[in-house]
């Protein structure tokens, strides 16, 4: 697959106006060790004839030096702060890098269904940063035309710099620019970075209950677990919806436990079918404890609320926990219930325990009995219109056992959800995962 991609050219792009020039500091969220590494998009735009190849890529390229203007720390660098805990970006208009290149067998089809394996589309991303700190740019850029004629972009941003509502903002930003007849919703948000709001106070600590944190616990290993879930993996890809979702809902509610809320959320009942479906498949121990991990937006949670366009990391971690018996035996609706619950537990006295807990105690979750669910599908990356035409695919450049729940298309409600699992496990998992009643 080496030769699946031709690399035309890879650019620094530097801002197109002078920026600020200084070293800024990142928050306590922003430091976390788990984010230590490069989110990576991939975008996908059906063929669009007479469009002019040159014009595009030279178009984009001009779109991205004006896009990090206003987002100039994604053109800086980020490292460890000399003294003390956490990182901070230094801010020299060091440049993005933006690649173009030819592809030599994909096409827009391909994109329908799941890579064949973990890494199939890495091609597309051919500069993948491994270690965020080490000197490398935050932001990389790839431009790949297809061999219909269609386009990909590949996105890479450090993670330290920005989640998925931040990077999905400045995103939209590049588009409005490279797209000047672009009609959209989309409102432009001034940038803001402020990243001291999400410190914990200087001098004094906050009291923290470990059981009020179980994404940060650990649990014993009975299995053999990570050898268990990361062995062998094939990406599979499956959608729901709206009548599937519904069907959940009713499932749920049919399922849940005495007295408990039977009013769930489409991400609440399909975070708990993915969770349970992906635990039967794999066949846990009965007494092994599983968690599922999933990001809970706080820029509304925390009191005073974030500014808007605050780019930062403003998540903490939602996580539901219960062993691999009681998740099987008790259904989707005990499931769904755990969810909500850990979703409701988050508020502003949660979150100041997390960013004590993450920048004096450096708390980070262990991986043993996790399942990881990141929710891209309303983070609006559906709408990136850079000129190409409306995108026709979003999802990761690599699929690897972080599931992810993606947009489809033009329908706001259907969710498609892409993770890798044991290909042992890939025919019980598809089973569970399309059979509600199971």
């Amino acid at each position: 697959m080496g030769s699946s991609v031709r690399v035309k050219e890879a650019s620094v792009i530097t801002p197109s106006e002078p920026t600020p020039r200084g070293v800024l500091a990142l928050s306590a969220l922003d430091s976390q060790l788990f984010l230590r590494f490069t989110i990576e998009y991939l975008l996908v735009y059906k063929p669009c004839p007479g469009l002019d190849q040159p014009t595009t890529t030279a178009r984009l390229k001009s779109a991205l030096a004006r896009a990090l203007v206003p987002y100039y720390p994604f053109a800086g660098r980020v490292r460890p702060r000399p003294e003390g805990p956490g990182l901070e970006v230094v801010c020299a208009a060091q440049g993005a890098v933006f690649i173009e290149a030819f592809a030599a067998r994909y096409n827009s089809n391909d994109f329908e269904k799941a890579p064949k394996t973990v890494t199939h589309w890495r091609p597309l991303l051919s500069l993948h940063v491994a270690d965020v700190l080490k000197g490398s740019p935050p932001l990389v850029v790839q431009l790949t035309w297809l061999v219909d004629g269609a386009a990909a972009i590949a996105v890479g941003i450090n993670h330290c710099l920005c989640d998925g509502i931040g990077s999905a903002e400045f995103l939209n930003h590049f588009a409005e620019l490279a797209n000047e007849k672009r009609e959209t919703s989309y409102r432009r948000i001034k940038p803001v970075w402020e990243r001291h709001l999400l410190n914990p106070p200087r001098g004094k600590q906050t009291p923290v209950d470990s059981a009020s944190h179980p994404e940060f616990g650990r649990v014993p290993d009975l299995c053999g677990f990570m050898n268990k879930v990361s062995t062998g993996l094939k990406p599979t890809s499956i959608t729901f919806d709206k009548t599937r979702l519904n069907e959940l809902k009713r499932v749920a509610q049919c399922t849940s436990e005495a007295g408990e809320s039977a009013r769930y959320t489409s991400f609440e009942v399909l975070a708990a079918h993915v969770w349970r479906s992906w635990a039967r498949a794999i066949g846990f121990p009965g007494n092994q404890k599983l968690k599922l991990v999933f990001s809970i937006n706080v820029r509304k949670r925390v009191k005073p609320g974030l500014p808007e366009g605050y780019y930062g990391n403003a998540f903490v971690l939602g996580c539901a926990e219960t062993s691999a018996r009681e998740l099987e035996e008790r259904g989707v609706g005990f499931g769904s219930g755990l969810v909500k619950r850990a979703k409701e537990r988050v508020g502003n006295s949660h979150v100041r325990e997390v960013l004590e807990w993450v920048w004096e105690r450096k708390g980070s979750p262990d991986p043993v009995g996790v399942l990881i669910v990141s929710q891209w599908s309303r983070l609006g990356l559906e709408n990136i219109d850079v000129g190409l035409g409306k995108v026709s695919h979003v999802g990761p450049v690599c699929c690897d056992r972080y599931c992810l729940f993606l947009p489809v298309g033009d329908d706001s409600v259907s969710v498609k959800v892409m993770v890798a699992v044991p290909t042992s496990s890939v025919d019980n998992y598809h089973l569970f995962m399309r059979s509600s009643h199971l």
